[in-house]
């Protein structure tokens, strides 16, 4: 195609998330199999000293660096406020990010002076349900585009329970660069696993507290005990010396989990994929706000498990048109469910394992998934 590309991340501030990179890196390297240029543009607060915005672009050069995508790295001002020049020394400025034919907005809050340079402009929403309610309390705001996609299918949809905002909202799947994520063969000592934020919570309705993994996690606590299979939990929670964190520890290992940091598997793009492909497949509770909102929504993470033909069993999270529930991905409504899928998943492994990756072929292939988001954009 030979276009350029700007895709608007949010990684800056945040560079110990090997996983939460990945977000955005699937969808830049599916840009990228359309022979795309894509700059990757990131929004710092003004106020943040300019050696420290440095190091942390070259953190995130170091992270790209692999995939071809650290020469072009774009800093924007979050604000009206412009940056100090210093801060922008080896990166490209908003001027040279706004000659891209087009926007690909995952970041969500660029200023719409901005949003206005690009020829053709997308917002993807990955928080379905909760970006809507932000919006609509003023908690988040978002500048007008030509066309706005998210991953969420009830987004939109008659019997939604979250406003709309009067949009025309457009479903896409995450996604996964195949070529980077290919199927292997899990280790025979491998376990079921995750990697969660235990805490941290990105709601912001009336509890935010009530919204975090550890509250998703809590009714299925006591699972190890009950099942066969070895359950893993990589998780950051927080300063080793908290009396809380020491306590959580306890909890959670006291039920059979193994516990590993977060940090320690997941700090970079290359040690998350590790921890995912040498894992034996994926168990993971939704955050309750997720359960509530019945958005139909399916995390990256999980999709790149499939990719690696690893078979996932993840929370269900709402009636989906083409998730299936017991197939590669299995999807549990309660504690029985999952003790069910767990060992259907482990008395036929192999075949799960191919199931998972053909579903990934089939719906989540970034190749596949930008195309159509690229058609929508360019010629709809």
């Amino acid at each position: 195609m030979g276009m350029t590309a700007c895709l608007a991340a949010n990684t800056l501030y945040y560079p110990d998330g090997g996983g939460h990179l990945w977000v955005y890196l699937n969808w830049a390297l599916g840009l990228r199999s359309f022979d795309c240029r894509v700059i990757w543009l990131e929004l710092v607060a003004p106020e943040t000293p300019a050696q420290e915005v440095q190091e942390k672009v070259a953190r995130l050069k170091e992270n790209l660096m692999p995939y071809g995508l650290a020469e072009d790295v774009a800093l924007s001002s979050w604000t009206r406020e412009p940056l100090a020049p210093d801060a922008l020394k080896g990166c490209l400025n908003i001027d040279a990010a706004t000659s891209a034919e087009l926007l690909l907005n995952i970041q969500y809050d660029l200023l719409p002076e901005i949003v206005r340079c690009f020829r053709r402009s997308v917002l993807l929403d990955i928080d379905p349900g909760l970006l809507q309610i932000w919006i609509d309390k003023g908690q988040v705001s978002i500048a007008p585009h030509d066309l706005y996609f998210t991953i969420g299918e009830t987004v939109g949809e008659p019997g939604a329970r979250f406003p709309d905002l009067g949009l025309r909202w457009h479903h896409t799947p995450p996604c996964a660069a195949l070529d980077w994520w290919p199927e292997i063969q899990a280790p025979e000592d491998a376990t079921f696993t995750t990697v969660v934020h235990w805490f941290a919570s990105a709601c912001m309705e009336d509890n935010p507290q009530a919204d975090d993994k550890r509250s998703g996690f809590l009714p299925f606590l006591d699972l190890p005990r009950l099942i066969k299979q070895p359950l893993e939990l990589a998780t950051n929670l927080g300063p080793e010396d908290d009396r809380r964190v020491a306590m959580e520890k306890q909890l959670i290992e006291r039920q059979g989990w193994r516990l590993r940091h977060s940090h320690e598997v997941a700090s970079t793009p290359w040690r998350y994929q590790r921890y995912i492909r040498t894992s034996r497949g994926e168990f993971s509770c939704a955050k309750p706000s997720c359960i509530r909102l019945q958005n139909a929504w399916i995390s990256d993470r999980t999709v790149c498990y499939l990719a690696s033909g690893k078979p996932a069993v993840v929370q269900h999270t709402g009636e989906s048109r083409y998730l299936p529930d017991a197939a590669g991905l299995f999807r549990f409504r309660n504690k029985d469910e999952a003790i069910r899928y767990l060992e259907l998943v482990g008395s036929n492994y192999k075949r799960e394992c191919k199931l998972a990756r053909a579903l990934a072929e089939e719906y989540f292939d970034a190749h596949k998934t930008v195309g159509h988001v690229l058609d929508r954009a360019l010629n709809g």
